[in-house]
């Protein structure tokens, strides 16, 4: 069962002084919820971090919970158009486990609810009107939450309405509720796919979370034929590290499953205790470049506070031009190479 109060994660481990005194009702606004899948892999401090709240939490209370500024982008109550050419859908405020990074944790645990038929052909309408708009983030929450008959109706209508919108599939339930995906939704899935593509996005932020369960999961979408993206977010004492880092990308690239994004955490209210500086995020990215194919190498990536979008965060190698007109580079190794004008 899953674990939805302090009293029964008690009950299974010990908790700290800083988890002890987590006050539910303070600031941070996140509710505690922990999955069955995950409570094994509580054992491992980096699986910790992620799921059991902390009075760190509730000490960060000047942070934003809308950093980037989604309220002030909604095309409908349900739809955020934040960026031209795509749009997010938030089809329920529920997830299987309530991730304590979570960026919207405003919306996130809140009892809205799932999307209604009539919010769901609002936000598809609205999209058909803008044709500026060629991709769609079914997120939330978690849109695996919802019933089978609600998920075949929310994608009946999105691709009735608009078939030519691509549909990216965000959820992190393959990680925390691998057995969501039975052969009921995955037919449900199959009989929506024509149109344009499903693109599963998942999130995990550590190699442990890659257990037989959820590459079993993550398997069933790639066998019908739907591209896997994964995006992590880096978390101090989670993945702040080259080594897991590398980890992870080979564990992931292993089970068909592209590193996409590495995000810097969010500037949201209650997670100051895990982000990484971006300074040592930046350390990290060039190392592991070193390491990692271009296949294997996610984008290290900060989404702008108040709505400025995301931005790729690199180590530059470009070191100016000469006299005689050759640009100048360091290597990866550290050496330098001239390239011709």
């Amino acid at each position: 069962m899953a674990i939805t109060d302090m009293k029964m994660l008690s009950g299974i481990m010990e908790l700290t002084e800083d988890e002890k005194r987590w006050d539910p009702e303070g600031p941070s606004t996140l509710p505690l919820l922990i999955s069955d899948a995950m409570i094994p892999l509580l054992s491992l401090p980096q699986i910790r971090k992620q799921f059991v709240p902390s009075a760190l939490e509730n000490e960060d209370a000047e942070g934003n919970l809308d950093p980037q500024a989604e309220a002030e982008h909604k095309g409908t109550p349900r739809l955020v158009h934040r960026y031209r050419n795509r749009a997010a859908f938030y089809t329920t405020d529920r997830c299987f486990a309530y991730c304590r990074h979570c960026f919207r944790r405003r919306f996130t645990g809140h009892l809205s609810g799932p999307a209604s038929e009539n919010e769901i052909r609002e936000a598809a309408e609205y999209m058909a009107a803008h044709d500026e708009i060629r991709e769609v983030l079914l997120t939330g929450g978690d849109m695996f939450t919802l019933s089978d008959s609600h998920i075949s109706m929310m994608l009946g209508i999105f691709r009735s309405i608009c078939p030519g919108v691509i549909l990216r599939l965000c959820t992190r339930a393959v990680a925390t509720a691998p057995e969501r995906f039975t052969d009921d939704l995955m037919a449900i899935l199959e009989k929506h796919k024509e149109g344009a593509p499903f693109y599963l996005m998942t999130q995990f932020n550590h190699p442990a979370e890659l257990t037989d369960a959820a590459c079993r999961a993550v398997s069933r979408f790639v066998d019908m034929g739907i591209p896997a993206m994964n995006q992590s977010v880096l978390l101090r004492g989670v993945n702040d590290d080259e080594a897991t880092l590398i980890e992870l990308s080979d564990k992931l690239l292993m089970n068909r499953i592209k590193p996409y994004y590495l995000f810097q955490g969010d500037p949201v209210r209650g997670t100051a205790h895990l982000r990484t500086d971006i300074e040592r995020g930046l350390e990290i990215e060039k190392n592991i470049r070193h390491e990692l194919s271009g296949l294997g190498m996610p984008q290290y990536t900060a989404d702008l506070p108040g709505g400025g979008g995301k931005v790729i965060l690199t180590h530059c190698y470009f070191r100016g031009k000469t006299e005689s007109g050759r640009y100048l580079f360091g290597t990866p190794d550290g050496e330098t190479r001239y390239y011709p004008e």
